[in-house]
């Protein structure tokens, strides 16, 4: 059962962002493009959240029967997790176009970083709110449980979050001018949109999409197993005796893991912090011979710092790089110290790929739409609303593309390779288990009957999926290079 709940994952943002996306380029909504659907997915997921914290008792308004609460509790918190999915997809979908839609390119990069500095945030928020003690902070007010009041907090603290965004942001709204193929927008539309799009990426685009697939089957067993690995870990190297026959192993490694994790986002933060102000803009790359004109006194200071600062590819190369140096140790590790050093030293990397890819495909389809040529005259909606922040589309083919309006669909499409590696992850994780632990691992087997029980002396079936990512952290770093030579970043 619990594998049906992993896939949620990658099918759900294989499925729901392309869709999003597409539908919510071509949305001609008074609130704008992307408003409404962060608007209505923060509703769902708020409300899967509180269902999935409150599951057992919603069972129980229906049902009497131990077994049958139990077996209720269980598909409901299963259809729950899937909701909170596919909701979230169209949220994270919707905020990353919001940004790509309303910055100019020499923006993009700021905006980019800036949402690399949130998510670490968020992520700092979340492990903080997991580790302390929720019912002393706000007594039954949220719950009678840590993970009622957690559910209850995520909730609160999304909607507040995209309720400020929703309210700060003035977005760009479609006008249409009522040409034949415009409110087309079936599920065969959709489909054959992001199939034909995907199929004939502009090559820069896809040249990023390429550096996302690598990257993500590195990134995956990462993400999905790391904090039972660092655990792994300690039960075998650093645990003393007594603390290998407690009654909840498997909760000690998630306590022991998350305090990894925990300082994985600390490094994230303060990279996403600091890394931006020591990094090119790529749109500077474009513009050769141009340079800012800082104050006299410091003139020459800012100089030659700005002839050695790396490019953004550069840096995000070198991110690739990193990772699979951290990576390629894991099978090696023989502490817990160690095995903590590393997973931190990740973070750097991942406040990169927090922010770099999507840094470039703002800037890729911003440049779509400079250089494609403008389009007709001024339809008798746009001059009856006379704002300056419309955007046209005259039902040409190639509208969306002109106006900059594709950013939802290109968006999407890059999203697809960053969920397509998640289940070639899935299929290499599934091999190295069934090979090196095809029963519990060795770690947890003491909590099995007799068969299950096997030696520790083997190599960590995770530790090896993490080197197996390394590799394709390579194949990333060998990808970005690509992407330099294309595009002369």
């Amino acid at each position: 059962m619990i594998s049906l709940v992993w896939i949620a994952g990658p099918l759900s943002g294989l499925i729901m962002q392309p869709v999003v996306g597409v539908i919510s380029d071509r949305s001609r909504n008074r609130w704008g493009r992307r408003r409404p659907f962060m608007v209505g997915g923060t509703v769902l997921v708020s409300l899967f959240l509180l269902l999935l914290g409150w599951t057992k008792e919603v069972v129980q308004m229906f049902f009497k029967d131990k077994d049958t609460v139990r077996n209720g509790t269980i598909v409901l918190a299963v259809f729950s997790i899937y909701g909170i999915d596919f909701a979230i997809n169209a949220v994270q979908g919707s905020c990353r176009g919001l940004i790509v839609d309303t910055l100019p390119i020499p923006k993009q990069q700021l905006g980019s970083s800036w949402a690399s500095r949130m998510v670490a945030v968020g992520s700092l928020v979340g492990y903080g709110a997991g580790a302390i003690d929720l019912g002393k902070a706000f007594g039954p007010l949220l719950g009678d449980s840590q993970f009622k009041q957690l559910t209850a907090v995520a909730a609160l603290s999304l909607c507040l979050t995209v309720g400020i965004t929703s309210w700060a942001v003035t977005e760009r709204v479609l006008i249409s001018d009522g040409l034949e193929g415009q409110d087309n927008l079936g599920p065969l539309y959709v489909l054959k949109t992001i199939i034909k799009s995907a199929m004939h990426l502009p090559p820069g685009i896809r040249a990023i999409c390429h550096v996302q697939f690598w990257a993500w089957i590195g990134w995956f067993p990462f993400l999905f197993y790391s904090t039972t690995w660092v655990g792994e870990i300690y039960l075998r190297y650093d645990a003393p005796a007594e603390a290998k026959v407690e009654d909840d192993l498997t909760g000690k490694i998630g306590r022991i893991g998350s305090m990894a994790l925990i300082a994985f986002s600390i490094i994230t933060f303060i990279m996403s912090v600091i890394l931006p102000f020591f990094v090119r803009n790529p749109e500077d790359e474009t513009r050769r011979g141009f340079t800012p004109r800082p104050p006299q006194r410091i003139a020459s200071f800012v100089t030659d710092i700005e002839k050695y600062k790396p490019s953004l590819l550069s840096m995000w190369m070198i991110s690739h790089c990193i990772f699979a140096a951290s990576m390629v140790m894991a099978p090696f590790v023989q502490s817990l110290r160690s095995a903590t050093i590393i997973v931190a030293a990740c973070g750097i990397s991942w406040a990169v790929s927090c922010w770099a890819p999507f840094t470039f495909l703002g800037v890729e389809i911003n440049r779509l739409s400079q250089s494609s040529p403008s389009y007709g005259h001024l339809t008798r909606a746009s001059i009856e609303l006379e704002s300056p922040l419309q955007v046209h589309n005259h039902g040409t083919e190639d509208a969306s593309d002109a106006t900059g309006e594709s950013s939802g669909k290109y968006l999407g499409i890059m999203n697809l390779y960053t969920t397509l590696p998640q289940f070639v992850g899935t299929a290499i994780s599934w091999v190295v288990f069934s090979l090196l632990e095809p029963g519990k691992s060795p770690e947890l087997s003491k909590e099995g009957d007799a068969s299950e029980r096997h030696s520790t002396e083997g190599p960590n079936a995770i530790g090896v999926c993490l080197f197996i990512g390394a590799i394709c952290a390579g194949g990333a770093a060998v990808a970005t290079r690509r992407l330099k030579r294309l595009q002369n970043y």
